[in-house]
């Protein structure tokens, strides 16, 4: 009964030392079979040190140790499987080994075979968790295993066998006892944390079907405002923000007096999450970086939102306490990120597939505008008497024209091939007009292969004769140019008309003011932008000398993946 109760003090030792190991994040991913080999090596390190602290513990008796070593390694061996008990056993084992005794190499060899036998019952209860009387079976079949290797390996016999008298039974039942705790409390805990992290799930999921019609919108401030506060709502959060790049869309909660929609981001953690497209964990107001004096967050959350692989801009989870971000909270704003990320993007792809359609629409007005045919046919009847040669160069140009407006506007063409497009179209416009209109063409050799959006540069060109040199009785002129400049292709359409109003462009490339004669110019902007990002698009500004100049670029590391795109 003494060598009972002293080997119960040990085991508990063990067990407590296995109830903080539990609480590991790595020791969990092992158990749901998710750990790299690094982080295997190091709990079978972990579970041999363990058995190593058990011989130790143990207790002397007869020139041997009374102990509570097998039950790590067999812990690490249901748990982990054949190769992490077996190899933990044998750490724990060498080490009985060289300490010495007359049982040294038998109480090496059975902590080995016990590990490697935890492992293979592990193996039975793969697909479902392994029940504690099972555990409690197998511990005490795994020490009257020890026992009899006692026997047969330790001499002299004798001594063997008055040892085994002493401690078979006490040590079979303690730690058979010990493992079956073990595996009641790391199951407790999986399931604990499989809970929690159910919980966050549901309340993901829940804030993304709350969420799907607002950011099915895109991201702007009203659907950023809807989210954010259906964020607020569920999760309990002192404050919600979501950005788009370092302009604050939406903040609500705490800090919402000074955290304003319209303003650039206030915190140096959403700068670093960014500029690195990594979440970012801030436990105080210090690592937060907000410079008003009374702001009240003292902990957050920064998740990147992404689209098409770029950073668009954050999800901010924030606490007014310090230290209030834990793995849970981690979990659920990394989760909301990637779904945030996944709706914005669908919302992407419904935006240019309605740009599509809105571009075929307006390329089939095109094909048969009444007024540019009608216009074009007239021109050409009375040329046919005077210059029957020059009436039929204008027939080819009008049927090119229109061959081209055939074309799918989503699929790319070369610069060349858009320029030749534009000599088309202005060869008939300068026909009607004569020496009202005036054409310079200017393409560098080495971007005329850039790629673009078909009909991408007539309705600039369009644009510029109609409304900016035709209202002018004199007329003048457009001038088109194609520079490479900084590794990009920078085309730009100018005229010296009589200009645009700046304040109408904005509205109208934001969408607000477009309608049936200015929707090519809005779908050119847009489709640009979708193609390449944000930062591309049409650039609108006056020139010093009258008229309006419009450019845009096209990046050179897109064209390979627009090739790959187009081919896919």
């Amino acid at each position: 009964m003494p060598l009972f109760i002293s080997l119960v003090e040990r085991m508990s030792v063990v067990i407590t030392l296995a109830f903080i190991l539990s609480r590991s994040r790595t020791f969990r991913k092992l158990l749901q079979e998710q750990a790299s080999s690094h982080q295997k090596l190091l709990l079978i390190l972990v579970f041999g040190l363990l058995g190593i602290f058990g011989s130790y513990a143990g207790i002397p008796i007869q020139d041997a140790l009374a102990n509570s070593r097998v039950i790590a390694p067999m812990v690490g061996g249901l748990f982990g499987g054949p190769l992490v008990g077996f190899l933990a056993g044998l750490i724990a084992g060498g080490h009985r080994f060289f300490m010495g005794g007359f049982t040294a190499l038998a109480c090496g060899v059975s902590t080995t075979v016990e590990g490697l036998l935890g492992g293979l019952v592990a193996r039975a209860y793969r697909q479902r968790p392994l029940p504690w009387p099972v555990a409690f079976a197998a511990g005490f079949v795994a020490e009257a295993l020890q026992m009899l290797i006692i026997l047969a390996l330790a001499r002299p016999f004798t001594a063997a066998w008055s040892l085994v008298k002493v401690i078979a039974w006490p040590m079979m039942l303690v730690n058979a006892s010990g493992i079956a705790l073990a595996v009641i409390i790391i199951q407790s805990v999986l399931r604990e944390q499989e809970l929690a992290g159910a919980v966050q799930a549901q309340k993901a999921l829940k804030i993304a079907n709350k969420t799907l019609p607002y950011l099915r919108q895109g991201l702007n401030a009203d659907s950023a405002r809807q989210a954010a506060a259906i964020i607020m709502e569920i999760t309990g959060l002192e404050a919600v923000a979501i950005t788009s790049g370092d302009e604050i869309l939406a903040h609500v909660g705490a800090g919402s007096d000074h955290h304003r929609q319209g303003q650039k981001v206030l915190t140096n953690a959403t700068r670093q999450a960014l500029d690195t497209g990594k979440i970012q964990v801030a436990q105080t107001g210090a690592e937060i970086g907000c410079h008003h004096q009374d702001c009240p967050l003292r902990a957050a959350v920064i998740v990147p939102l992404e689209s098409r692989g770029k950073v668009i801009g954050t999800l901010k989870l924030y606490h007014t306490r310090a230290n209030a971000v834990g793995p849970l909270d981690l979990e659920l704003a990394a989760g909301l990120g990637h779904l945030f990320s996944t709706q914005l993007e669908l919302a992407e792809i419904d935006r240019q597939e309605q740009l599509v359609a809105k571009a075929e629409i307006r390329a089939l007005q095109s094909q048969i505008n009444p007024h540019f045919l009608f216009n074009a046919l007239n021109t050409i009847m009375s040329i046919c008497r005077l210059d029957p040669e020059k009436a039929r160069q204008l027939l080819g140009y009008l049927g090119d024209f229109f061959r081209r407006n055939l074309q799918h506007p989503e699929r790319p063409v070369t610069l060349a091939t858009e320029i030749e497009h534009v000599r088309s179209y202005l060869a008939i416009e300068k026909a009607r007009f004569g020496s009202r209109l005036e054409v310079t063409i200017d393409v560098e050799p080495g971007v005329a292969h850039y790629l673009l959006p078909a009909l991408t540069l007539q309705p600039l060109v369009e644009n510029a004769v109609k409304h900016g040199l035709l209202p002018r009785r004199e007329g003048g002129q457009v001038t088109i140019t194609a520079r490479e400049v900084n590794g990009e292709a920078r085309i730009t359409v100018s005229d010296n008309g009589v200009g645009i109003d700046l304040n109408k462009v904005t509205g109208l490339l934001a969408g607000n003011q477009a309608n049936s004669n200015n929707v090519g110019l809005f779908n050119v902007h847009e489709r640009l932008r979708l193609l390449y990002g944000p930062e591309y698009g049409l650039r609108f500004s006056l020139n010093p000398g009258g008229g309006t100049r419009v450019e845009f670029s096209l990046p050179r590391q897109s064209q390979a993946a627009f090739k790959e795109g187009v081919a896919s």
